[in-house]
């Protein structure tokens, strides 16, 4: 698709908000009960194109990829008339007599940039929350995952119109040129590096963004927590999708006196989900695409591997890893992994931790496995992070009564459920008054003393 292309479908969608932005609630509510039977049809066309995209085993595409979106629909469709009620709020005394409430609109025309981990549902949760807030939506799906976004085109082709939700196939460059348009509101889910991209074009015509980025999670184990449960789940949340999760605890950082331990532990899990060879599991996935597994095969040189490592380029499987102690200035340390590698650092001290969260600050996520309460606020409330989870990891993801977002390096914004509405509309205050009453000291001339009027002023 040319530039030109791209300024016609841009304008399509323009005139279609302009043209039904007043339409009821109930269109948007039927449309998305729409979307719900065809995802529930075409079930089967979505698991195979997420297995030809990432050999994604079944049930991962479906409880974290399908499932995701079937419950962001839910939440719209029951509570999206609430939602988009006027919200009435106390008045101030200072517009005595007033009525005063908040109204919420949509944006306009979304563009929505998506990416190839979960390609499926990272794609269509930020998409029903803005249609759900009344927006049209011309979604850029990642050219990594091609099976995935051709069952993204036929789903929403078969529910919305075209100058309603678009998807927009291409590489690098169609992203660029779509960047080059001015839109209403940007939403890109990525890379940090991308997300700078994405921001300073956002930056040239004021447009509001939210990014949705990565980071260094840290998984922090201090021994006082089940060492075994711990491994357990800290081998489900970093080697789920082979790794390529944006909130996969990208590190360990152990108690030195627990170390050794934890390593064994983590081994006989990773042995427990995938048996002596992941390669012959048909639980776990596969890289991405060439490109990812030469990164991650450049991560692992001249590091200490303690278990796995097996890589088979022809059939882009790279086993679970474990890394004994990488150095700080390493890929593995300073770069986010994205992949089945994980770096296992120890600590002594308070001191220790802090020097290596400042150094990897503002992550996505944030675990820790502990049992000591004091311990465990204290990480809590001293580090910047996106969401985090006590003695366990990714799960937070999965309530949509979080926000899920980022801070700094990790992201801007937050949505899921009630977020994505806040996020995708605009709230208008407004204030209404009546002419019954007039507080005549406003108008000039002003009065000679305000004394009197300053103690009342600062009461109210």
């Amino acid at each position: 698709m040319n530039s030109s292309m791209i300024t016609d479908l841009k304008e399509a969608h323009h005139q279609f908000f302009k043209t039904h932005k007043k339409h009821p609630l109930k269109v948007r509510i039927d449309h998305l009960k729409k979307l719900k039977k065809v995802l529930n049809e075409k079930e089967q066309d979505i698991f195979d194109a997420l297995d030809r995209d990432l050999k994604k085993p079944v049930f991962e595409s479906f409880t974290s990829e399908l499932l995701m979106v079937q419950k962001e629909i839910d939440a719209f469709i029951k509570n999206l008339k609430e939602w988009a009620a006027p919200k009435r709020v106390s008045g101030s005394l200072l517009n005595f007599p007033s009525q005063d409430f908040l109204l919420s609109e949509p944006y306009g025309t979304v563009l929505m940039i998506s990416p190839w981990n979960y390609p499926f549902q990272l794609a269509m949760v930020p998409l029903v929350g803005a249609v759900g807030a009344g927006n049209t939506v011309v979604l850029k799906p990642s050219e990594s995952a091609p099976h995935t976004s051709k069952v993204l085109i036929d789903i929403l082709s078969a529910v919305f119109p075209n100058d309603w939700v678009s998807v927009v196939e291409g590489d690098a460059q169609v992203a660029q040129a779509l960047l080059k348009e001015r839109w209403d509101y940007i939403f890109y889910t990525g890379s940090t590096q991308v997300g700078k991209i994405v921001a300073k074009a956002a930056a040239e015509h004021l447009t509001p963004v939210t990014l949705e980025l990565g980071g260094k999670s840290p998984c922090v184990v201090d021994g006082t927590a089940p060492l075994q449960k711990t491994a357990r789940r800290i081998v489900w949340g970093k080697f789920l999708n082979c790794g390529q999760t944006c909130i996969a605890p990208d590190y360990v950082l152990v108690k030195s006196e627990h170390k050794d331990a934890l390593i064994q532990a983590l081994i006989e899990e990773i042995e427990k989900a995938f048996g002596d060879d992941a390669q012959n599991s048909k639980d776990y996935g596969r890289i991405i695409h060439e490109k990812h597994f030469k990164k991650l095969e450049a991560d692992l040189k001249n590091q200490k591997t303690i278990y796995g490592g097996k890589t088979v380029a022809k059939e882009l499987f790279f086993g679970p890893t474990l890394v004994d102690q990488p150095a700080m200035d390493s890929s593995l340390i300073q770069d986010e992994i994205f992949g089945p590698i994980l770096p296992i650092l120890s600590y002594d001290t308070l001191e220790d931790i802090d020097e290596v969260l400042t150094e990897l600050k503002n992550p996505l996520a944030f675990y820790v496995f502990s049992q000591n309460k004091k311990f465990i606020n204290t990480l809590i409330q001293n580090y910047p992070f996106g969401g985090a989870v006590v003695n366990d990891a990714l799960v937070h993801f999965t309530n949509p009564k979080l926000p899920f977002g980022g801070i700094g390096n990790s992201g801007v914004g937050a949505y899921h459920g009630k977020y994505s509405f806040d996020l995708m509309s605009h709230t208008k205050p407004v204030v209404k008054r009546s002419f019954w009453f007039d507080l005549p000291q406003r108008y000039a001339p002003y009065p000679k003393s305000i004394s009197l009027l300053k103690n009342i002023l600062k009461r109210v």
